[in-house]
Formats: C-alpha cells, sequence, structure tokens
C-alpha cells in the first residue's frame, strides 16, 4: 500500500502546467502575443496512508442469549380505566321472532310453513312438483302486470354464416291491456318459446297511449305508413264494432277500441303493418289539446 502511495506520489510530483497560448494566434496579429514571458506551473501533491484497525469497529453479539430457552410472555399492565368488553353471552337476547326473521332471510322460507317476511312457505316442500330451474318442464309464468299478450305471426328465418345457416324464429307480439295502452314487439330466438317472450317484453318498452273519445273510439281520422305499409283508420257510431284486418285488428282490440275502422293500403307485412298503425295513433290528438294550444274553449272547436 505504501509503495503504491509513493508511486503516486512521483508520477504526480512530476507533472507541471504550461498556459501558453496556441501558435496560430500569435502568428495572425502581435498583439496576441504575450507581453512578458510565463513561467511553467508546477503541481505538487501529498497523499497520507490510512490504515484501519479491526479494533475500531464496535460489533455487538447475543453471547449470554441461549437460543434453547424458553421464554414466557408478560403482557403489559392494564390501565385503571379499562373496561373488558361484555361477552357474546351476554345482554339482552334476541325475541324467537327475531330469530325466525334471520333465519328465514339466510335459508328461505320456514320448513314449518309459517312465514314472517311474507314468502312461499311451500318453496322448500320437496313433494310439491318442480316447476322452475333445471330439469323443469313447466312453462315459464306470464308477467302479471295487467296486460294481454298476442302473437301476430312467428316465422322462420335463416341467417347464411361460414359454416352453413343458423335458423332462428321470430314473433311478432301485441301487449295492451284494453285500457289505452298497446306496445308493439319482436323478438328472435332459437325456440319459438324464447322468440315470444323476447319480443312481449320489447313490446312493454314500447307502450303508447292511445286517444279515444267515450264511445270508445278516435277522435278523428289519421293515415301512417311504416315502411312500404299504409293504414288508414277512422272512427265509427257505436255499435260498429272494429272493422279492421290482420294485425291492424290486433292491435286496436288490445288499445282498447271498439268502435273504429281500419284499412291496409300497402304491404301486406304484418310487423309493418302493425307498427304502422301505431304511427297512426300516434298522429292522433284529443280536443281538449288542441283547444288548450288555441286557447279556445272546447266548445268553439264545431263553430
Amino acid at each position: 500500500m505504501a509503495a503504491s502511495t509513493a508511486s503516486f506520489s512521483a508520477t504526480f510530483s512530476s507533472l507541471s502546467f504550461h498556459p501558453h497560448l496556441p501558435s496560430c494566434l500569435s502568428s495572425l496579429h502581435p498583439s496576441f502575443a504575450p507581453k512578458h514571458p510565463q513561467k511553467p506551473i508546477s503541481l505538487r501533491f501529498k497523499f497520507t496512508s490510512i490504515n484501519a484497525n479491526s479494533s475500531d469497529i464496535n460489533t455487538t453479539f447475543f453471547d449470554t442469549t441461549d437460543p434453547e430457552e424458553i421464554y414466557t410472555f408478560s403482557p403489559p399492565e392494564r390501565p385503571e380505566d379499562f373496561v373488558p368488553p361484555p361477552s357474546f353471552d351476554e345482554g339482552p337476547f334476541e325475541s324467537e321472532d327475531e330469530i325466525a326473521k334471520a333465519y328465514e332471510e339466510l335459508y328461505g322460507a320456514a320448513y314449518s310453513g309459517e312465514t314472517f317476511l311474507g314468502n312461499d312457505v311451500y318453496a322448500m316442500n320437496s313433494k310439491i312438483k318442480k316447476t322452475t330451474g333445471f330439469g323443469s318442464k313447466a312453462k315459464k309464468e306470464k308477467v302479471r302486470d295487467g296486460f294481454e299478450e298476442r302473437v301476430v305471426q312467428v316465422r322462420r328465418v335463416t341467417k347464411v354464416v361460414k359454416g352453413g345457416k343458423q335458423l332462428h324464429f321470430r314473433a311478432v307480439v301485441v301487449v295492451g291491456d284494453k285500457q289505452g295502452n298497446v306496445g308493439v314487439g319482436v323478438g328472435k330466438a332459437k325456440e319459438v318459446i324464447g322468440a315470444v317472450q323476447k319480443s312481449a317484453v320489447n313490446a312493454r318498452r314500447n307502450i303508447i297511449t292511445v286517444p279515444m273519445t267515450k264511445y270508445k273510439t278516435f277522435p278523428h281520422r289519421s293515415e301512417a305508413d311504416y315502411g312500404a305499409a299504409r293504414v288508414m283508420l277512422r272512427p265509427a257510431s257505436p255499435g260498429t264494432g272494429v272493422i279492421a284486418g290482420g294485425a291492424v285488428r290486433i292491435v286496436l282490440e288490445l288499445a282498447g277500441v271498439e268502435n273504429a275502422l281500419g284499412k291496409q293500403l300497402g304491404s301486406n307485412n304484418a310487423l309493418n303493418n302493425a307498427r304502422a298503425t301505431v304511427v297512426a295513433v300516434q298522429k292522433m290528438r284529443q280536443f281538449s289539446e288542441v283547444a288548450e294550444e288555441r286557447g279556445i274553449p272546447m266548445e268553439e272547436l264545431w263553430k
């Protein structure tokens, strides 16, 4: 170590610094030439060797600790204001009704045939025939919302794909409550039942209100078209009935219209005629709405 330090200092002691300008600058103009000769600057370095001793490092070892000794944990003392928590079997107990409600909420209706939450008490009776879930052949119950469903058309449609043709069924369904609300829907599925259910859901999403007079007829005439289908609707006197055919008749009957005249003037497509009927109904307005817009009494509409 000492020999290397001496050789390193000897190397740097022989270094010298000569600050002089390049010869190219002095040759350009005499002003660049140095006025006074400069002496070389010598650099000298001194290095002191440092020797580290092992006694300078403090190392602590657990020499007095026995790894095989068994120690006993002593927890800290409790504070003076410490209050222990109550035990699980102490305090106010729940009533039998509250326990029964909790069990029924977790596991369903009670086996004893008594319910506290209004559930079906026979839901877990094994003697009753299985009507829902996997393996049940019963039909799905219809939604009881006051709307009546009627299937207008079921067609088999195919879709050409890379591997061949995919067969589906398309259903057109009209729903109505016979109180002035009606809707037309269409759905497609691999089975007829699935297509009818989808179309019924779609029809419930497109419910409209049909304006009618006290004689269950239209307030005025209306015509509309949808695609290539064109439908004409006319009011009728009491006792006339619904004189129409195809999808127009189904839409008017489920809407609650009892006296009306309807005619299909264009295409015979059932879906387009049903939707054209809906468009024609949406164009109608009540007499009270027109009188309110004009700002006149309803009696002056016929003057």
